[in-house]
């Protein structure tokens, strides 16, 4: 037996302010009674307690199409805290809503009262036993958390769910939950052993499967557990017949209570598995006792290409007679949305043609040769019987890696076709129907969308029978919502039909709990009414949820935003209802709380706090500008709380399914709160970085003893908050500048390819200058002539601070310089990615409709795809007896050059080094971000942030391997945090050089 896994924080830094009171909205304009509850509860509890306006407007939402205001969010950190949050609960009337990672669909985690976040510090692997084959997990655990610590004795948790990687335990017995793999190992209900649980009136109970003398000495407490074991065995029997007949046929359900299960003699009385699915309205669970599985070693996928989905669908039946382990679909929606971002790019090169659908088929085991047979013998059987026009067979991990990324962000992918209030809505995306069946029933589902005239997105598990349809309504339009009605009542009588299930892993919540009446008849649903009361006689617990629900048309979310006031802004937000729209294009799926891949979203890594994650700034902003002034909201102090710690990495651009591109709207949040309270000396030392620079190179090497000397930093730190835990950089005299202008000059040298505009940085041309002669002589040596742009800044550091109308001006003159004084068309390219990636990008925006920048822009070009063209045109040659070649190179890519254009370029051109292994670290952000890790007050959070995977990867490597970054951030933090030297791409390749003739 293992003892408990510390693998999770618990403890956010102190610059999380997760408790904090709205400064705009101070917790003494709430009513009398709320403001007791939160005093009440803040003596009461060792978990923080929120009632801000902020808070309550981000917990008010979860992934579905509904939002429901809170009273107030309790971050309970252990059972008494629950326990003492229903007591309070109880003593001021108000209803209790247990949240994990509010990814849920159907709106089961909004609701008035209190919402309890389990995720933040209830999150503890307690133990895990590997004989038994189980795990003691507290409710905030995430599956993929579970399955690392599960991993080394060969085991995992059976259920797998696309949100893996952020869906907590808890969340998943409260749902249900299946997901892809739920054709070999069912449903969560099938491996919940136990559960420690807090009842509706505070007490706590052990569920578990006793036998009968178990049952009889519980029914005679003189408690509520008493009560229910006592009561519900009556239940069962009086309403035997409406259980035998009353619930759909097929048997991947995740609705309604499950008297099905107590009523069948064969199984132990349990209510454990009887609470599991029931979205937190019979009992709040602090504990959950979870079977695994054993984790197969190997795993197999056949990709059929099809020219519809129903041809798809069709193939599935021969796909099954196989013996898969998953078959899943995803139509062309969700494929052409995929090619268009670069996270997911990689999938266009593998398919064959241009297919309407794919159909995935895994094939898992230990055995190689048996799955690689299994996979053979799909090929032949779809040959034979004319399924698809090809079968991609992606055998080996690496194979398979772009295939599962986008497959698993399918529902990510779907929301970004939305455009302003029209999105893609989980309204009848839950339905599933025997496979037989399912063909001919997404024929008529599709004739069902086609009559009212709505178009939806197709993918799912059609292994089980489910399919996640998502059709496009404006929520805003009257007409639409009583369109998305009907439709949602005939896909709930053709389901019936076919004898098929409405909510088959997804759950009822406020979308489809108002039709169990006519899904299970009015006997089975008074029975499971019953079952409410005995459980929850106040109806405390997340009411409205399963029985008794609200119509699903009330508690919209979108028609409940007022229209945004206007707003000029000084960024362009090229979506529809501009700033605001950019924000409120976050759907809450939740994927920026994924914490051990990527780099989205760093701070959220750091602290566990909803508030951190971009999810969660971007609903503060969609509150701030729904305010009647929007100028004077987004001044807000508890605000800026909200933003304070993101790092502005540029990862969400990417990594986010729907592009919520959080750092511009830092930026632009930031300049108006300059405007209400005027820009901070700090901002203004760190917007004028290239001045700093420039003159900290002229007077080296005097200007590097400041940093060297105590007194004179720790009074740095106390008068602008620049820390004096982390070394300043160190200026360099000779400067990139200085070298080039000194160097004599190369006459009559052939440059047969042109003129390239090298761009001298803020950064490296002052104190790395090494790399830029690098990559100068490099590209000289491919055949360009070099010119230096040292005349401008691109103005990032402004950005990075709000000073965006400092910004605009170096934005202007550098685009204007550089689009007249080089060659029409030439290439402009730099080492630093924050600023070369800021003439793409940034530049656009402050400046949509200036010509130069558009011409700028469209020219710039990384220097490493210029030297790999030369190596690769043997312009340039690398030399095997070159101290790099041969080495072990581990390689950390900044952040914005991911968000931008990826890192294919540079990895490539390091493997041209002879004999190479290049291994790209998959570490998220470095954590320093520019200025923000030399703010003090951030300091801690930046190294958290890099002693979260970075650091210690870069430690586990032996002192041969070579360090690699193109960040000047990145290389300073790596060597702050691991005391190792990191190596510019460029500088590794011009070691490389063979000598000229060799």
């Amino acid at each position: 037996m293992t003892p408990p896994h510390g693998e999770t924080r618990t403890t956010p830094p102190p610059t999380s302010s997760a408790s904090s009171t709205s400064l705009s909205s101070p917790v003494s304009s709430a009513s009398p009674d709320d403001r007791e509850l939160q005093r009440r509860l803040s003596h009461d509890l060792d978990g923080e307690v929120a009632f801000d306006d902020y808070t309550r407007h981000l917990f008010s939402r979860d992934a579905s199409m509904y939002a429901i205001t809170p009273r107030g969010v309790v971050f309970p950190r252990h059972t008494g805290d629950v326990q003492a949050t229903v007591a309070a609960a109880i003593e001021h009337g108000v209803p209790v809503l247990a949240r994990g990672a509010g990814t849920s669909l159907a709106g089961q985690t909004v609701g008035p009262g209190l919402v309890l976040d389990f995720s933040r510090h209830m999150n503890r692997i307690l133990e895990l036993d590997p004989e038994a084959g189980t795990a003691l997990v507290e409710p905030g655990v995430v599956q993929d958390q579970l399955n690392r610590a599960a991993a080394p004795y060969g085991l995992m948790f059976g259920p797998d769910t696309s949100t893996s990687n952020r869906a907590t335990i808890g969340g998943m017995i409260g749902n249900n939950s299946a997901g892809s793999g739920s054709l070999r190992y069912g449903m969560t209900i099938d491996h919940v052993r136990a559960l420690d649980v807090v009842l509706s009136d505070g007490t706590t109970a052990r569920l578990e499967p006793v036998d009968e003398a178990e049952r009889e000495r519980r029914a005679a407490l003189p408690t509520l557990e008493g009560r229910l074991y006592r009561d519900l065995p009556a239940l069962v029997t009086a309403n035997a017949d409406a259980i035998a007949e009353g619930f759909p046929e097929f048997w991947r359900r995740a609705c309604g209570y499950r008297l099905d299960r107590l009523a069948r003699t064969d199984l132990p009385f349990d209510l454990a598995k009887f609470v599991v699915g029931s979205e937190g309205t019979l009992a709040l669970a602090t504990r959950a006792l979870v079977d695994l599985v054993p984790k197969p070693g190997r795993t197999v996928i056949g990709v059929g290409h099809f020219t519809s989905v129903v041809a798809a669908i069709e193939a599935t039946e021969s796909a099954l007679a196989c013996h898969p382990a998953a078959v899943e679909l995803m139509d062309r929606t969700i494929l052409d949305l995929s090619r268009r971002k670069i996270e997911y790019a990689s999938l266009g090169t593998l398919l064959e043609g241009d297919p309407e659908a794919l159909l995935f088929v895994s094939f898992t085991g230990d055995d190689e040769t048996e799955l690689i047979d299994q996979l053979r013998q799909l090929t032949t059987s779809w040959k034979r019987y004319g399924h698809g026009y090809h079968t991609l067979q992606a055998v080996t991990p690496q194979q398979q890696s772009a295939l599962l990324k986008v497959r698993k962000s399918s529902l990510g992918l779907l929301m970004a076709a939305g455009e302003g209030t029209r999105r893609p809505l989980a309204f009848v995306e839950d339905t599933a129907v025997d496979p037989v069946h399912l063909a001919e029933y997404t024929r008529r589902f599709k004739t069902i969308l086609d009559e009212h005239g709505l178009s939806a997105g197709f993918y799912g598990h059609c292994s089980v029978g489910c399919l996640h349809i998502r059709p496009f309504v404006d929520l805003t339009d009257p007409q639409q919502v009583a369109t998305m009605r009907k439709v949602a009542e005939r896909v709930k009588d053709l389901v019936t039909e076919y004898g098929g299930v409405n909510s088959s892993e997804h759950g009822d919540g406020l979308a489809r709990s108002e039709f169990n009446r006519e899904i299970f008849g009015e006997d089975l649903y008074e029975a499971m009414r019953a079952v409410k009361g005995l459980f929850d006689p106040d109806d405390r617990l997340n009411p409205g949820k399963i029985v008794d629900a609200p119509a699903m048309t009330e508690n919209l979310r979108d028609p409940a935003l007022p229209p945004a006031a206007e707003l000029r802004t000084r960024l362009t937000f090229d979506v529809v209802g501009g700033m605001r729209g950019a924000a409120d294009r976050c759907m809450n799926i939740g994927l920026c709380r994924k914490s051990d891949t990527g780099a989205m979203c760093p701070s959220y890594m750091a602290t566990r706090n909803e508030q951190d994650s971009t999810r969660g700034r971007a609903n503060a902003l969609v509150k701030a500008l729904s305010e009647p002034d929007p100028k004077q909201a987004l001044g807000d102090e508890r605000l800026h709380e909200v933003l304070d710690l993101c790092l502005m990495c540029k990862a969400c651009k990417s990594e986010c399914p729907l592009g919520v591109d959080m750092a511009s709207l830092k930026a632009e949040a930031l300049s108006h709160h300059h405007d209400t309270h005027g820009i901070p000396p700090r901002s203004r030392l760190f917007g004028s970085i290239r001045l700093l620079n420039r003159l900290g190179s002229a007077t080296a090497p005097l200007s590097n003893l400041p940093g060297r000397i105590g007194l004179l930093r720790r009074l740095m730190e106390r008068t602008l908050g620049i820390t004096a835990a982390r070394p300043l950089p160190r200026f360099e005299r000779r400067n990139l500048v200085r070298w080039f202008g000194g160097r004599p000059k190369a006459l009559g040298t052939a440059a047969p390819r042109g003129t390239v505009t090298y761009l001298a940085d803020s950064f490296t041309t002052y104190t790395e200058p090494s790399i830029g002669r690098a990559a100068v002589e490099l590209l000289e040596r491919a055949g360009w002539d070099v010119r230096l742009e040292s005349g401008g800044c691109c103005g990032r550091s402004s950005l990075s601070k709000g000073l965006l109308d400092d910004a605009n001006d170096k934005a202007f003159k550098l685009a204007h310089l550089l689009a007249e004084t080089t060659p029409p068309g030439s290439p402009i390219v730099g080492c630093e990615p924050s600023c070369l990636m800021t003439l793409r990008d940034e530049h656009r925006a402050l400046l949509p409709g200036d010509k130069a920048v558009a011409d700028v822009s469209g020219r710039v070009r990384q220097v490493e795809e210029l030297l790999l063209e030369a190596i690769d045109e043997g312009s340039v040659t690398l030399s095997a007896t070159s101290w790099p070649a041969g080495r072990r190179l581990l390689y950390h890519g900044h952040c914005h050059q991911k968000a931008e254009v990826g890192t294919a370029a540079t990895v490539a051109l390091l493997n041209r080094i002879p004999g190479v292994e290049v291994v790209e670290l998959d570490a998220g952000c470095c954590g320093m971000a520019g200025s923000f890790g030399f703010e003090a007050e951030h300091y801690d959070v930046s190294m958290t942030v890099g002693g979260d995977r970075l650091f210690p990867a870069v430690l586990a490597e032996p002192s041969e391997t070579v360090i690699v970054a193109t960040g000047v951030s990145c290389r300073q933090q790596i060597f702050h945090g691991t005391e190792r030297d990191a190596w510019h791409p460029v500088q590794l390749i011009r070691e490389a050089l063979s000598a000229p003739g060799e």
